[in-house]
């Protein structure tokens, strides 16, 4: 077991290659214990990949992928909770006799499984199908049950790919709300999303994962500072001049959005604007929401879906 102070998970100079295919290109990054890490890419980036490799399913042709300090084993199973994209239920068994089974798999006894899956189905508003086949629900009800097997055993890490993929708004807060409390009860949490709402909520760190390579990594503001950090909105009459410190980003007839290209105080701006003869109605400042990193990454036609 690796010191308490060392990142929970692990991976330098991570290479993987299919054939002559390169997937995934000397990636590093680590996930420090308790802290919620997004993980985050464009179809094909090599985000489940990168996962496959870490928990053993594939063989990296290159680099370390460690788990608490070491390659992860099957027998480490019991303290990692596992949410893949390709969901796997027994689909013939009721929701109940299912998840009490995975819970046996992961240490629990039969009666424990069972009060434990019985209140989380009350918890996510499926306590009246516990007898109900897996297969007679919802895409979304098989979704909240999957989630349930992979925290049942209250696991140290939690690796969730597209958690909420699918769900209706009122659903997904329910859901983010379970991640919540699973990491306030100490768990390490790594997360696949395209949801960028989900991510600047929950996330400390991310890593935005291009064509095998990390395109950027940090906190969310470390990563917004690296796309221009700062955006101006102005509601105006006139017009903008061109500047050095800006890009015009968004310019209508009465409206315009302002990339910061340097660190230049925004009140420098706004003065530079009246002094120009603009007439300034309205003046607001705030940071690239990741979503529009996104956009500026991947370009607006990529789904921020698969990996």
């Amino acid at each position: 077991m690796a010191p308490h102070n060392e990142p929970l998970v692990h991976i330098q100079n991570f290479r993987m290659d299919f054939g002559s295919t390169t997937v995934v290109e000397d990636l590093s990054f680590d996930v420090r214990r308790g802290e919620t890490f997004g993980f985050l890419g464009s179809n094909g980036s090599g985000k489940t990949t990168t996962l496959r490799a870490l928990l053993g399913i594939y063989a990296p042709t290159a680099g370390i992928l460690h788990v608490d300090g070491r390659p992860f084993t099957p027998e480490a199973g019991s303290r990692l909770g596992y949410l893949p994209e390709e969901r796997g239920l027994y689909k013939k068994e009721s929701v109940l006799t299912v998840m009490t089974y995975f819970g046996q798999l992961k240490g629990l006894s039969k009666k424990a499984a069972s009060a434990w899956s019985s209140n989380y189905l009350e918890r996510v508003g499926l306590g009246d199908h516990a007898k109900s086949r897996v297969d007679k629900l919802s895409g979304g009800q098989q979704q909240k049950v999957q989630l349930g097997v992979t925290i049942m055993n209250d696991p140290e890490l939690l690796i969730l790919d597209e958690p909420t993929k699918g769900f209706d708004p009122v659903n997904r807060r329910l859901l983010m709300d379970i991640i919540e409390e699973q990491k306030r009860a100490g768990a390490t949490v790594l997360m696949v999303t395209h949801q960028m709402e989900e991510v600047e909520r929950l996330c400390d760190r991310v890593i935005l994962l291009k064509d095998g390579r990390a395109e950027a990594y940090g906190t969310i503001s470390e990563v917004q500072n690296q796309y221009g950090g700062t955006m101006i909105r102005v509601s105006y009459s006139g017009e903008i001049p061109a500047s050095p410190h800006y890009e015009i980003s968004t310019r209508d007839r009465n409206y315009a959005e302002l990339t910061l290209t340097d660190t230049v105080d925004e009140a420098l701006i706004l003065r530079d604007l009246v002094q120009a003869g603009v007439l300034v109605r309205s003046f607001t400042t705030s940071k690239l929401s990741l979503e529009e990193i996104f956009v500026t990454v991947y370009g607006a036609q990529n789904e921020m879906v698969g990996a």
